[in-house]
């Protein structure tokens, strides 16, 4: 047998009840006892309510009956309660005077027998005003409707304490029942089953199965040996379905298959009981002893249902006898095992049924609703039609069914496996209805717990979209002051909540550091229409200046203020915390203005960027501003640097903008970027020169000593410093071209005959500046000059190069000036003619294309020309002004300008002298100008002859 956990027993409302501490273990005392492993319970209990309490508050119960549509209660004084399934009596009838034993439905449920003790046997119709009755003059103790009664002669079987098994059928003729004996003379009838054919009856002896179709006995199941007399303990039929039958007598449980070939019996077990027809027989399937007395038993899908009576503890070391326990008002719970056809118990429940410490086993009673249509077929249920199972006492009726889904998951949160319950509710068992209770209970249960972290996590899952569940548990978080661990699960839509839940979220996480990190990253994640920012803000506002400002809440506060419209004080702090996004931010909300005060912190941020928008901004913030700030910031940075940064930004942008600080921009050039000195010292011209060469001095900057030597007029002491420093003739000969002072050629010379190498490098070096015969001439006789000969040839021939190269050269510039004058006397010699208006436009009706062009571009050669005349825009022989209305105009390449009627005549007039000069006697050597073009400058041409 398995372990089997006691279950609760139903309340007083009919809700589970609590666990049966009362049995214990068998065994010494000193054996420890196994921790019994819980198991949840397959049926629940409610007590019948309805007319119930009051018909037993008058009466005792002593029989029930269970139809499809109806329950029939039996009671003591007789009387016949027909009950719906809620309790609530539906009709009455007043079939005996005395105890019922038995009661019988047909399978219509539309007629229902009963038998008692005062004798009579009754039959009503339920529906009709049909009654029969039937005088036995003996205690009758069992009865059986025909499942077809109203179709099959109204026959029933019967029995009682005179031992027979009567079957009654209704005549055809003549009205009056025949009555026939099927058994007699083996004591008393105790129960009595009819399924379909087949009619299942207990008596002293065992019990009997008999096939009414054929009228042939079909089996006979002796009685179990050692357990008291029936009227004691009395024996329970009950078909599980049409070939199945269950029978329960004392602490013995056998099931019964009837089968209609040889072949072996169920789970391997033989066919061990005789049949006395060959067509039926009957195997015992099943068989197994209990340790409790069977009050009732009721089939399970393919389980058993067992009403259990617990005898006393003394009886229970005492073998069964025939006689009752004589202790009275000792008894135990009656309880429901459910079990398997090889007693192996799933779960026991115990009932605190009313009264049970004076009941006997006999006084209880199970029974079950009968299986509806196909859908029972071998003892299990369908959805929906799962059995109703009634526990009858004497004072009580307790209703048994399965546990549904919403049971299972009731029995889950009890036992706090809140876990499973939810699973169970997310995988459809039970209604929608039961996520928003269960999820409530498994969150209080982790709140109590304290595993705020693991609530706060499954709120999504459980909250879902309901706006007022989520605000009532973000203010339960809250008043717990765990709202931080719930902030990264609020939704900000499908719902979105009420303002105020997303400020006291806010607001919560501003109480701790730890909670500053999760702060910024939600004032950033979180849009900024869900909330007002000022509550936020003045609750950060106060801690600027404590211990306990972080630089999340920094910025946090920041965020605040972009989203409340204050971008000043916003920038003040990304610039505090050095943020890069900082110089956007400027630009977008034009906070020029702002960054007085924050010039060290954009230029440790980003020095580049910072020179650029300060540069760009000169005129907003001064110079001398920002040198300040630099010059006395008490910032862990290389200030000098910056400013040097700056100042060389500023210098290159405008080189007087910064001349205030000219000689403190000299030191920081020497100090961070001396390649920059001389471009620096050559532009700029306010910095103080014996400064500069101090600082240059000390820094052995040589080419900048002697540039600011230059400077001062120290020319000598320069090109001393270069030849003895630096010992560069190259840069020496430079410096002196620069100087343009003979005296430092002499200088230079004089002072590089003091050392040979210096007098070989001059040599090389003096090429196009002075004469090398020179030179060679001051050299003292037995001065060794190193690679002398070597450098005199290179001499010779760089001088008979550069003399070739310039005569080259002179050559080439004659002749392209004799070409380039040739052009432009002839060009000069061409008149541009310029029409008059009425002509340039006859002349665009008449020509197009080409022509067109050639016009365009004679008239912008002509105002150019004309742009450029002389005579003060008038005719250079009338005196007129040029733009007379019709009169062309005709201007020369040598700027002079003529009406054309003007030129025309001086023309004349010209030609006229001329040939007068030919009459005289004149050579004419080459032809006359006027040969050569038909339009000439007057002037020019009269002053070329």
């Amino acid at each position: 047998m398995s372990t089997a956990r006691r279950g609760h027993p139903p309340h007083e409302n009919g809700v589970n009840g609590d666990r049966d501490d009362e049995r214990e273990e068998e065994g010494d005392e000193g054996e420890e006892e196994e921790e019994e492993v819980e198991e949840e319970p397959r049926l629940k209990y409610q007590r019948l309510g309805g007319s119930v309490p009051a018909i037993l508050s008058t009466d005792a119960a002593a029989a029930i009956a269970v139809a499809d549509r109806m329950v029939a209660l039996g009671t003591h004084n007789g009387t016949l309660h027909i009950l719906d399934f809620q309790g609530n009596q539906v009709k009455e009838i007043a079939a005996h005077t005395t105890t019922i034993n038995d009661i019988s439905f047909d399978v219509d449920g539309e007629y229902i027998g009963s038998c008692s003790d005062d004798g009579t046997v009754a039959i009503s119709s339920l529906f009709t005003d049909e009654k029969l009755k039937f005088e036995y003059h003996r205690p009758m103790k069992a009865i059986a409707l025909d499942p077809n009664y109203s179709r099959n002669y109204r026959r029933f079987a019967t029995g009682g304490l005179a031992g027979q098994v009567l079957v009654l059928t209704k005549k055809t003729w003549g009205g009056g029942y025949n009555k026939k004996v099927l058994r007699d003379g083996e004591g008393p009838i105790h129960s009595m089953k009819w399924r379909t054919d087949l009619l299942a009856w207990a008596n002293d002896a065992g019990v009997k199965v008999h096939d009414m179709k054929t009228d042939k006995g079909i089996a006979f199941i002796e009685r179990p040996k050692g357990i008291p007399r029936p009227e004691f303990l009395v024996p329970h039929l009950v078909w599980q379905d049409d070939t199945v039958l269950v029978i329960g007598w004392g602490t013995s449980v056998k099931i019964a298959a009837i089968r209609t070939d040889l072949s072996h019996g169920l789970n391997g077990i033989q066919r061990t009981i005789t049949t006395a027809s060959s067509e039926k027989y009957v195997d015992i399937v099943g068989s197994f002893q209990t340790g409790y007395h069977i009050s009732g038993i009721a089939p399970f899908g393919d389980l058993l249902v067992v009403l259990a009576y617990i005898p006393d503890k003394d009886d229970r070391e005492k073998k069964f006898s025939t006689s009752v326990p004589s202790r009275q008002g000792t008894a135990q719970r009656p309880e429901i095992h459910l079990v398997s056809w090889k007693n192996d118990e799933l779960t026991t429940d115990a009932l605190p049924i009313h009264g049970y410490e004076h009941y006997k086993a006999k006084d209880y009673a199970l029974v079950h609703a009968p299986f509806s249509g196909s859908s029972n077929a071998g003892g299990q249920w369908v959805a929906g039609d799962e059995p109703l199972y009634y526990i009858v006492s004497p004072k009580d009726i307790v209703v048994a069914k399965p546990r549904d889904a919403e049971d299972h998951i009731a029995w889950l949160l009890q036992h706090g496996w809140h876990e499973k319950a939810l699973a169970a509710v997310e995988a459809g068992q039970g209604r929608t209805e039961l996520l928003d209770e269960v999820g409530s209970r498994y969150l209080d249960h982790l709140i109590i717990e304290r595993k705020y972290a693991e609530a706060a996590q499954l709120c999504p899952k459980l909250l879902r979209g309901s706006p007022s569940a989520w605000e009532r548990w973000v203010f339960h978080f809250a008043h717990l002051r765990q709202l931080p661990v719930l902030v990264p699960y609020i939704p900000t839509e499908n719902p979105q909540l009420s303002d105020t839940a997303y400020e006291v979220a806010l607001v919560a996480l501003t109480t701790n550091p730890s909670f500053h990190e999760l702060l910024l990253t939600t004032v950033k994640i979180w849009p900024p229409t869900l909330y007002t920012a000022s509550p936020v803000i003045s609750a950060i506002e106060p801690q600027l200046n404590s211990s306990s400002m972080t630089d999340p809440l920094k910025e946090a506060l920041a965020e605040l203020y972009v989203v409340n419209g204050q971008y000043e004080k916003a920038f003040s702090l990304y610039a505090e915390l050095l943020k890069p996004e900082v110089f956007e931010f400027i630009e977008k909300y034009n906070l020029h203005d702002a960054i007085h005060d924050k010039v060290v912190n954009l230029m440790i941020l980003d020095s580049k960027r910072a020179v650029h928008l300060l540069i760009q901004h000169r005129d907003i913030i001064p110079p001398y501003e920002i040198v300040e700030q630099l010059l006395h910031t008490s910032k862990n940075c290389d200030k000098k640097y910056l400013l040097h940064l700056y100042l060389h930004a500023l210098f290159e942008t405008d080189i007087h903008a910064g001349k205030d600080f000219h000689d403190m921009q000299v030191e920081l050039y020497a100090d961070y970027e001396p390649r920059m000195l001389l471009p620096f010292l050559r532009t700029s011209q306010h910095y103080r020169l014996d400064k500069a060469y101090e600082i240059f001095a000390q820094k052995e900057l040589v080419m900048e000593q002697v540039f600011v030597l230059g400077r001062m007029g120290n020319a000598k002491e320069a090109l001393s410093t270069i030849i003895n420093k630096l010992e560069a003739i190259d840069k020496a000969v430079e410096f002196v071209m620069e100087q343009h002072d003979e005296e430092l050629w002499e200088e230079l010379i004089r002072q590089c005959l003091q050392k040979p190498e210096m007098v070989g490098m001059l040599l090389e070096h003096t090429v196009g500046n002075l004469d090398p015969l020179y030179i060679v001439s001051l050299v003292p006789d037995g001065l060794e000059i190193p690679r002398l000969r070597d450098r005199l040839v290179k001499i010779v021939t760089d001088y008979r190069t550069e003399t070739s190269l310039r005569n080259g050269c002179n050559d080439i510039l004659k002749a392209d000036c004799v070409n380039l004058l040739v052009k432009y006397y002839h060009e000069a010699r061409r008149g541009v003619y310029m029409a008059s208006m009425d002509e340039e436009v006859h002349g665009n009706r008449v020509d197009d294309g080409s022509s067109r062009g050639s016009e365009r571009s004679s008239s912008v050669r002509a105002l150019d020309i004309k742009s450029r005349t002389r005579c003060g825009a008038r005719c250079c022989l009338c005196f007129d002004p040029l733009p007379i209305q019709d009169v062309s105009v005709i201007v020369f390449y040598c700027c002079h300008a003529y009406h054309l009627s003007c030129l025309e005549g001086g023309l004349e007039l010209m030609k006229s002298n001329i040939n007068q000069d030919s009459d005289n006697g004149s050579d004419d050597d080459g032809g006359s100008p006027l040969g050569e073009s038909s339009m000439r400058c007057v002037l020019c041409t009269t002053a070329a002859a």
